[in-house]
């Protein structure tokens, strides 16, 4: 077992986000879009691609049933980031009784980390939040995520706030689709 350390953090207000632009290069590349309908293996595919290398394992086993109810209903919302038409990264958002909104899930494909657009889609993900009505928008990360993961929240303008001791199996290689092995690079080719 591995001992982990769960970060919560968060932010008020759409007024002091610290917005990221979308590099130049890709101004015309990139596109968010939301998925308008209840997709289990579209939300199955984002959720292994972006977090089987961070051991984002609870939801693996999971039937398609369970997938359905999870993602279906009007208090949850999934956006996709598509680079040259390509999935490149996405976020989930989940809406509390409260009206405060999670930020469920949130990450970058493997091809897509060093391009400059994690600070673009977190930006949108928190504008997306907010637009929806959110009283705060709050996220939970932890020491076995992406390095860059908390360094990216607080960037943007979100407040660490509370941090819980967890134990983990990490006794196994990561799930993710390659278990940590070393991808090529893929450039994405230039226009």
């Amino acid at each position: 077992m591995t001992s982990v350390d769960v970060h919560y953090l968060q932010i008020l207000s759409l007024a002091t986000l610290k917005s990221k632009a979308l590099p130049e290069k890709y101004q015309d590349r990139v596109q968010l879009i939301e998925a308008q309908r209840p997709q289990p293996e579209l939300n199955r595919y984002l959720y292994a691609a972006v977090g089987g290398d961070w051991y984002w394992t609870d939801r693996l086993s999971w039937s398609y049933q369970q997938w359905l109810d999870a993602i279906s209903g009007p208090n949850h919302r999934t956006f996709i980031c598509y680079l040259d038409g390509t999935p490149a990264g996405y976020f989930e958002l989940h809406k509390h009784p409260q009206a405060d909104v999670e930020i469920s899930y949130f990450g970058l494909l493997p091809d897509a980390y060093g391009l400059g657009l994690g600070g673009w889609l977190l930006t949108r993900c928190i504008q997306e939040a907010f637009d929806w009505g959110a009283s705060k928008v709050w996220v939970h990360t932890c020491t076995l995520d992406h390095p860059a993961a908390m360094a990216n929240y607080k960037a943007r303008g979100m407040w660490h706030y509370h941090t819980e001791k967890e134990q983990r199996d990490t006794s196994q290689p990561s799930p993710g689709p390659w278990q940590g092995a070393n991808r090529p690079r893929i450039e994405p080719p230039a226009r």
